[in-house]
């Protein structure tokens, strides 16, 4: 039986809502204004620089801003520079070649200024200043001298280096001297230095030096293996030509100081080169099981890795030196200091270079050599060229491309939800007009059979 239902009666789903109060309306509207006029003024607030920290467009942009592209400071601290130095192994030759070729042509044409020390001959400290150091030259000069060098040494003394005079002639340089400072022969200090004992420094420093390089290629081959070694001491060659070269050209003054600072930047320029090769050593240890890079590539990887630790070794160990240069040279005005500050700083310099484009490329080119380094490049260009054939793309330049036949491509297989619905089967239904069927009766005994002529089982 049904009926309309009462009123009572109704769900409370038909039942209509109450319409809103004009009191409740505008209190929505007053939240709705207090919302907005909150949110406009945390907008105003907060300028681009804020949005784009927070990663969000500024006023007025629909798209956040692209990401900015790290700076070269940070791609260096991080080993992400991706500098080619074994790649490029020929242009920083060349470089070489050229710095070297004026370095050894300045040795050859120019010569050095060998000091007292080396050269023999006198020497004379007198009390003077600045102002009077052309005085005091001239008057030595004067008295027969041949004066290789006069300078200001401690703020108060004159040092004059002459030619080598007999017992006569330093008695007249000491009077001449004293005469053009003003002061009292007494307070000349004269030297004597025969050419000997500088040839005994000169003997010493070559026998230190070869010491220093046999205890190098023993170390190396040792510790890592003798192609390090033949590079290494191709570096240190190399620092040891320029730091010459350069002496020749300014034409400081060889001193016994020149010598021990020129020992010291063998060591410094040795440590550069053994940071780099441990790294190379990490890198290529069971490289040839992963075929993923070549050698010179893993070498290559590891001068990027050490390429800031170089810089920041050379710059901290250069500051005291420059120091040196200029507090002593500058305003304290000794020489002795002028010629380690010089040698050293431009050691520090060279080492820093040849230990990380010199070094590790020649270290690269004689590994390069070896059968088993080459059958990996061959592994890792073949592997390169055909994981570009199956991405789809060509392969990249200066690979090796493969001599096998190419592979017919195979067809995708496609999974069961993507394969098209098999269509429905038309039954086709004939008249029986145009049916005709023939029956023949069976043989006396004979089983019946089929219409298409099957037997029944």
């Amino acid at each position: 039986m049904t009926g309309t239902p009462r009123d009572g009666d109704r769900p409370e789903a038909d039942v209509p809502d109450p319409e809103p109060t004009a009191d409740a309306a505008a209190d929505a509207a007053d939240a709705t204004t207090d919302d907005a006029d909150v949110r406009a003024e945390a907008a105003r607030d907060a300028d681009d620089e804020a949005l784009a920290d927070a990663g969000l467009p500024a006023e007025g942009e629909g798209t956040p801003p692209p990401a900015r592209k790290a700076s070269l400071a940070h791609r260096l601290y991080n080993g992400e520079a991706g500098l080619d130095v074994v790649g490029r192994s020929r242009f920083w030759y060349k470089v070489t070649a050229v710095v070297v070729l004026v370095c050894i042509a300045s040795m050859v044409f120019r010569g050095f200024n060998f000091g007292i020390d080396f050269a023999g001959g006198n020497s004379f400290r007198v009390p003077g200043t600045t102002a009077e150091l052309s005085q005091i030259r001239e008057a030595a000069e004067e008295a027969g001298a041949q004066v290789a060098t006069a300078q200001v040494v401690g703020g108060n003394t004159v040092l004059l280096r002459t030619g080598a005079l007999d017992n006569a002639g330093e008695a007249a340089v000491v009077s001449a001297v004293a005469d053009a400072a003003g002061v009292d022969d007494s307070r000349v200090s004269p030297e004597s230095v025969s050419a000997d004992w500088g040839q005994d420094i000169t003997d010493q420093a070559l026998i230190a030096l070869v010491v220093f390089l046999a205890a190098v290629v023993l170390f190396l081959a040792i510790r890592f293996q003798p192609k390090m070694a033949v590079a290494a001491i191709a570096a240190l060659a190399h620092d040891i030509v320029l730091t010459a070269g350069v002496y020749s050209l300014v034409g400081f003054e060889v001193t016994p100081s020149t010598v021990i600072g020129f020992l010291t930047i063998l060591g410094f320029s040795l440590y550069d080169t053994v940071v780099v090769f441990d790294k190379v050593d990490e890198n290529v240890k069971d490289l040839e099981k992963g075929a993923r890079m070549t050698w010179g590539e893993a070498a290559n990887l590891a001068v990027n890795q050490t390429l800031m630790r170089s810089i920041n070794t050379s710059v901290i160990a250069l500051l005291p030196v420059l120091g040196l240069l200029v507090v002593g040279v500058g305003l304290l005005g000794v020489g002795t200091l002028q010629d380690l500050a010089l040698v050293l700083t431009v050691g520090l310099a060279a080492g820093t270079y040849s230990s990380i484009f010199l070094a590790t490329p020649v270290l690269a080119d004689l590994k390069a050599r070896e059968p088993g380094v080459q059958a990996l490049r061959t592994r890792v260009l073949a592997r390169r060229a055909a994981d570009a054939r199956s991405a789809g793309t060509a392969t990249a330049p200066g690979t090796v491309a493969s001599a096998r036949r190419t592979r017919p491509t195979r067809t995708a297989v496609l999974d069961r939800e993507d394969l098209p619905e098999r269509p429905e089967a038309v039954e086709q239904v004939e008249s029986p007009a145009t049916v005709t069927r023939t029956v023949t009766p069976p043989r006396p005994g004979a089983r019946p059979t089929r219409p298409r002529g099957g037997k029944r089982r």
